[in-house]
């Protein structure tokens, strides 16, 4: 009776705390990778605000997931929605992306049909990383944590839009994280671990999170002629007994952030195993958030913050 009460309680106690992370902010509730969303994020108590790279001519580093301007997001200085993608970053100066607003999305675009719940603020403009830290830079609430980031270099091993080179732009990343004082703050993500194993060369006290996925749409795991995957800096999954999780420690990364839909409780655990933490992208739906959290993952990485902090309060799962 003692041991079956013990592994009730051990059972119904609620599990570690959780990295909770806004996608682009909040994408599904306000403009993507814009100070207003990481102010709904931050509102929302996220513990970790999540966003993505590119890095302007001049040097500068905009938080855009997109390569270049994009119509589905973006109208002119005289207020007309671009008719199609615009210039990479990589050809604009600061000066002249600013002059765009990000600050709804244009209806007639199909990527608006996505995301009904996003409430539009005009007159927002394509933020420097410079900007989001010094938006988050302080303590959300007297006695809360500090708030987290994690950064993805938004590269490709294809090369099929103009941008910076994988070891500028890394250096571009260290260098605004060191200028900031946060390297004990920040993660960088990336599809491509090249960037992220040079950002472990460079600056082995910032931590790195291994993206992957496999699905019919994209797949960064498939190996190439050679054996090893394109997106992997030259790693082989084969060296590693077909396992991921062993890739992405092997690429120096601390945390393993797979697609949503290749967890399983076997791969959470072989992570686990590896002293990796495994923060699944981009987890929407209540049910899914729900059988992450059931698998141990270690946090969500979800465009709508508010729904996974009713999830984890209703299931006893406190935040970090």
């Amino acid at each position: 009776m003692v041991v079956t009460a013990c592994l009730a309680l051990i059972l119904s106690a609620p599990v570690h705390a959780f990295d909770l992370q806004g996608h682009r902010g909040a994408r599904g509730l306000a403009p993507e990778n814009t100070l207003a969303a990481f102010r709904a994020a931050l509102a929302i108590g996220v513990t970790t605000l999540e966003t993505d790279l590119s890095l302007t001519k001049d040097g500068v580093l905009v938080l855009t997931h997109e390569p270049r301007l994009s119509a589905a997001l973006t109208r002119g200085p005289d207020g007309t929605w671009l008719k199609q993608d615009g210039a990479p970053f990589s050809e604009l100066s600061y000066e002249e992306v600013e002059r765009y607003d990000v600050g709804r999305l244009n209806a007639q675009h199909d990527y608006a049909a996505r995301w009904p719940e996003q409430r539009p603020v005009d007159g927002e403009r394509i933020p420097r990383l410079t900007s989001l830290f010094e938006l988050a830079r302080e303590r959300r609430s007297p006695g809360e944590s500090l708030v987290h980031f994690n950064i993805e270099t938004k590269v490709t091993p294809g090369g099929d839009f103009s941008t910076a080179g994988k070891v500028a732009l890394t250096q571009a990343v260290i260098a605004a994280v060191r200028h900031a004082g946060l390297a004990d703050r920040v993660t960088v993500q990336s599809f491509d671990w090249a960037t992220l194993v040079e950002t472990r060369r460079s600056a082995p006290d910032i931590f790195t999170s291994c993206l992957s996925v496999e699905s019919t749409g994209m797949n960064t795991v498939r190996p190439g002629q050679d054996g090893a995957s394109p997106w992997h800096a030259g790693l082989k999954l084969s060296d590693h007994g077909g396992s991921v999780p062993r890739l992405a420690r092997a690429a120096g990364c601390s945390t393993w952030s797979p697609f949503w839909r290749n967890v399983t409780q076997n791969l959470v655990t072989e992570a686990h195993e590896l002293g990796l933490r495994v923060i699944p992208w981009t987890v929407n739906d209540p049910a899914e958030m729900e059988r992450m959290i059931e698998l141990r993952v270690d946090g969500l990485i979800t465009d709508y913050p508010d729904r996974a902090s009713r999830v984890l309060a209703a299931k006893g799962v406190p935040i970090e």
